[in-house]
């Protein structure tokens, strides 16, 4: 049986176990599963949808660990190390307490009379849930990766499922119309299950969906909402569900205009569980009020201003730019732009473009992603010229491009870090090489 010593090797052998990157489709997880013998007596969530997983997922992991559950959370992509994907009681899982779990499922897939292959996602899950699986927690949370309906998440039985926001992303896999996209991750619903959606403006064919496997679909504005406290400036706000309104809540400490969304789409999801999971008033409070996630709308202390984003689609650049146009006044904003090629990057420099003055847009070391002289290309399309107030620059990775907003921003100017995970990975490497 292959085996690897360290974390690394295993990660190095998987990204070329399999032939392609993406294998839509969940036999061949689904035999490892069985095989595995996995399973969960605790509740599962599961958080699908094209933008706001991850802070859905923060938001819910932190609230259950303020009531004293213990807590399994999966997310994806990870920024700096793979072992962020695994969060056991708000701790990311260490190299040891994985290995045996890799070693678990490469057991299970060598046992089937024709072993099958996986991907490097479906893999790494399968070894995550079963890390999770020998733990006996009281509640795991899953992130949706692609999709929903045939995304390696989707081969266990969620207890409830959540779709945060329905937009166009990965067309070549789940469609080009919101109708289908919505259809692909309404895949993640049960029957007799609580459905959560909380786009507002939900496709017919996820409601269609839900009521015709016998879900229980929660909608935004019609099972769920949240309310703006009245004269309280912002500072407060009171979820309204089915059965309970949680009143006088702060304002989740992740940052960003959509947080609200997400919260209420978690606090919708606590509530359908409340017979299994029950949590209080001031368990909601803690976890709002602590809740973390690198790379969502992170503003760095110190000047200059400098934002994380890990934003690279149309829908959560609409939402990046109120964000950046709410922040008050900066004589020139700096962007550290890198992208993947089959982004929709024309609607993403659309929304932004009034908010960045100068572009240092970089290449990234991975086959699908843009190359900056693409992107610039775009920009030049979108009308930005070379002056002093506006510019466009390229360099070869985002460290470099980093290196040269640091250079240019004065004290009371910003530099926006944004694009894909690997853009926004990159500066946070450099900037913790330069910190030793």
């Amino acid at each position: 049986m292959t085996t690897f010593p360290t974390l690394d090797a295993w990660l190095t052998h998987l990204e070329s176990a399999h032939p392609v990157g993406i294998d839509m489709g969940l036999t061949r997880i689904g035999k490892v599963k069985d095989a595995l013998q996995l399973s969960f007596a605790c509740p599962i969530i599961t958080v699908g949808g094209t933008n706001g997983k991850g802070s859905t997922c923060a938001i819910l992991e932190t609230i259950l660990l303020k009531a004293g559950y213990s807590v399994g959370c999966h997310t994806s992509p990870h920024l700096l190390s793979f072992n962020e994907r695994a969060r056991i009681n708000g701790q990311i899982a260490t190299d040891e307490e994985l290995l045996p779990h890799f070693e678990a499922v490469e057991a299970a897939r060598r046992s089937l009379p024709e072993p099958v292959s996986l991907t490097y996602f479906e893999f790494t899950t399968l070894a995550i849930m079963h890390l999770f699986a020998a733990r006996g927690l009281d509640a795991v949370i899953f992130e949706v990766g692609l999709g929903g309906r045939l995304d390696a998440v989707n081969v266990l039985d969620t207890d409830c499922a959540i779709i945060t926001s329905i937009d166009l992303d990965h067309t070549e896999y789940l469609g080009d119309t919101r109708e289908k996209i919505a259809l692909e991750k309404a895949g993640i619903f049960r029957a007799g299950k609580p459905a959560i959606c909380a786009d507002p403006v939900p496709p017919q064919t996820l409601i269609d969906y839900a009521e015709e496997i016998g879900a229980d679909p929660w909608l935004f504005g019609r099972d769920f909402r949240y309310e703006g406290q009245p004269g309280s400036e912002r500072q407060q706000w009171t979820y309204a569900g089915r059965t309970m309104r949680r009143a006088a809540l702060a304002y989740p400490a992740l940052r960003g205009a959509n947080q609200l969304i997400n919260t209420s789409a978690a606090l919708a999801g606590l509530e359908a569980l409340r017979d299994r999971l029950p949590v209080s008033a001031q368990d909601i409070r803690l976890g709002l009020a602590n809740v973390e996630l690198p790379g969502r709308f992170q503003v760095l202390p110190g000047k200059p201003s400098i934002i994380f984003d890990v934003g690279h689609n149309p829908h959560a650049a609409a939402v990046l730019a109120q964000n950046l146009g709410s922040m008050g006044y900066f004589p020139y904003t700096y962007a550290v732009f890198g992208s993947m090629r089959d982004k929709d990057i024309a609607g993403v420099v659309r929304h932004l473009k009034s908010e960045i003055d100068h572009w240092c847009v970089t290449d990234l070391p991975l086959p699908r992603a843009a190359k900056a002289e693409e992107l610039e290309h775009v920009l030049r399309d979108a009308g930005v010229t070379d002056g002093p107030d506006s510019s466009v620059a390229r360099f070869e990775s985002p460290a470099a491009a980093f290196q040269d907003a640091l250079k240019r921003a004065t004290e009371n100017d910003r530099i926006l870090v944004f694009g894909s995970f690997v853009t926004v990975a990159g500066v946070m490497a450099w900037r913790k090489s330069q910190q030793h």
